[in-house]
């Protein structure tokens, strides 16, 4: 019996930089792009003996890089080597699986660790399937000679193939052509793959509808993340805020991330007794904070892809590292202000969600017709101190969030780095002018990958006419609160085309 899990992809709204260290926070909000792990057995029958010895059969398929790799694991101590002529260089994956099966090694008894062997011996046969969100098809649109609108998005078929620059197809370091447009492929990929395992291997039960066992339900979502967040960091080499993965698991959120030396044992024991050092991570203080978030009613994420050549955030995290090392105080200042920026989002964003709660009809009103006009028209639509106050909180949102532009370009100019590149100021300045539009903004560490806009009611459209005339490509991604779920099935076997 197959199982299929899924996981979203997210965007950071608040908290670029500053999330990396404790006790600052980051909004993040998880998208309706997901990425599908698909586990079942390899074989028909158990495989008592199978290279002179008990090892697990491990086949890793990507249709959509047309790649097939075949694996051994090893039950006693969980190495696993690959035995294909062409790897499917996947550490992610690969940890995925070791960190999963160990982990479910460690906390079975006796009888649950004869079935879990007999189970392992019948194979596992893993296929990851990544929504077309994660990847970049502006080239392709282009080359098509298509307009640069969502419609042409989806003209492309579900996990599309992404093809690899002819030249380099056969080497062992090709790259393939797609960029991606910075949604977390490699989190949301973790963490659907270890969700499946997990639940095929009988350690957690996703398929429980949520609410009816809450206790049971967390200690299961718990158990997901810490098994893909320590198997997401090792596969990076570095322990990251791991803001990416617990979106991937728990859905959209503020979040205050894990102290770095829960992970100290897994990082010096790799090559060590894996399944003790998996018990140990389970045992662990784990002191991440999480709080619920999502984006007030009638308001909608739009991400926009400008084209403007993609940027790394790794090498933007290690220039804004050394800036602080090299100066201190102002850094310190720059970053303290930055914090107090985020926060008067987050509140006022809390705000409009209680205004929403406790004045429906009149924050229905309000964002009705604040939805088309420009925000210096808004507060004409405001007669009333209710009305007023809605208002009040949209043009806080609005300060704020230029408050935090102001202080990451002056983050991003000290450091040397394009955190928000003039291009994409012009961009963000033009988009934020537009009817209907409370912020707009670069996500994350910056760059020049994405940008994203919050709308209010129906002016999603406009944006997007407009960002089409200055050639920038929206995508369909939007938010959706909800994380890592158990699928009915092959998600290519349903209907998946997204709607505009």
């Amino acid at each position: 019996m197959a199982v299929v899990a899924s996981a979203p992809g997210k965007v950071l709204l608040t908290g670029g930089y500053l999330i990396l260290e404790r006790p600052n926070a980051g909004l993040v909000l998880s998208t309706n792009a997901r990425f599908y792990a698909i586990v079942k057995p390899l074989h028909e029958h158990t495989e008592p003996e199978s290279g002179g010895g008990k090892w697990v059969d491990v086949k890793l398929t990507s249709p959509q890089l047309c790649r097939e790799s075949l694996y051994k694991l090893s039950p006693e101590n969980f190495t696993i080597q690959c035995i294909s002529s062409i790897e499917l260089r996947n550490p992610f994956v690969k940890h995925a699986v070791q960190y999963s099966v160990a982990a479910a090694h460690g906390i079975f008894d006796k009888n649950k660790k004869d079935s879990l062997h007999r189970l392992l011996l019948q194979g596992l046969d893993i296929t990851i399937l990544g929504c077309n969100d994660f990847y970049s098809y502006r080239n392709q649109i282009e080359a098509r000679g298509l307009p640069l609108t969502p419609e042409s998005l989806i003209s492309f078929p579900p996990f599309a193939s992404i093809t690899f620059n002819a030249e380099e197809s056969n080497s062992e370091n090709c790259k393939p052509e797609v960029a991606k447009t910075g949604l977390g492929s490699s989190a949301a990929m973790t963490t659907a793959v270890v969700a499946a395992l997990l639940n095929y291997l009988g350690v957690v039960n996703l398929s429980s509808p949520r609410g009816q066992d809450k206790e049971n339900d967390i200690k299961d979502l718990d158990m997901v993340h810490v098994i893909a967040q320590t198997a997401h960091c090792i596969a990076q080499g570095k322990v990251g805020s791991g803001f990416d993965v617990c979106s991937a698991v728990y859905g959209s959120q503020r979040y205050v991330r894990f102290s770095p030396e829960v992970l100290a044992t897994a990082q010096v024991a790799v090559k060590g007794p894996l399944e003790e050092v998996i018990v140990n991570i389970l045992k662990g203080k784990w002191d991440h904070e999480r709080t619920e978030f999502s984006l007030p009613p009638l308001m909608n994420l739009l991400l926009g892809e400008p084209g403007a050549g993609g940027s790394s955030t790794p090498s933007m995290v290690g220039a804004v590292k050394k800036w602080q090392k090299s100066d201190p105080q102002k850094s310190q200042e720059t970053w303290n202000k930055l914090s107090e920026a985020n926060l008067g989002l987050e509140k006022q964003l809390n705000l409009l969600r209680k205004l929403a709660a406790e004045h429906w009809d009149v924050y229905k009103c309000i964002i009705s017709g604040c939805s088309i006009l420009g925000s210096k028209k808004w507060m004409e639509q405001a007669t009333e101190q209710s009305q007023q106050a809605i208002v009040k909180a949209l043009l806080g949102a609005r300060d704020a969030m230029l408050e935090i532009r102001n202080h990451m370009r002056q983050m991003g100019e000290a450091a040397g780095v394009p955190i928000e590149p003039k291009s994409q100021t012009q961009l963000l300045d033009a988009t934020m002018e537009l009817e209907g539009v409370l912020l707009a903004g670069v996500p994350g560490a910056g760059g020049f990958d994405a940008v994203f806009a919050i709308t209010l009611g129906d002016s999603s459209r406009h944006v997007i006419e407009s960002w089409t005339s200055l050639n920038v490509l929206a995508l369909l991604v939007r938010e959706d609160p909800n994380g890592v779920a158990l699928e009915s099935g092959d998600p290519r076997s349903k209907n998946i085309a997204p709607s505009v």
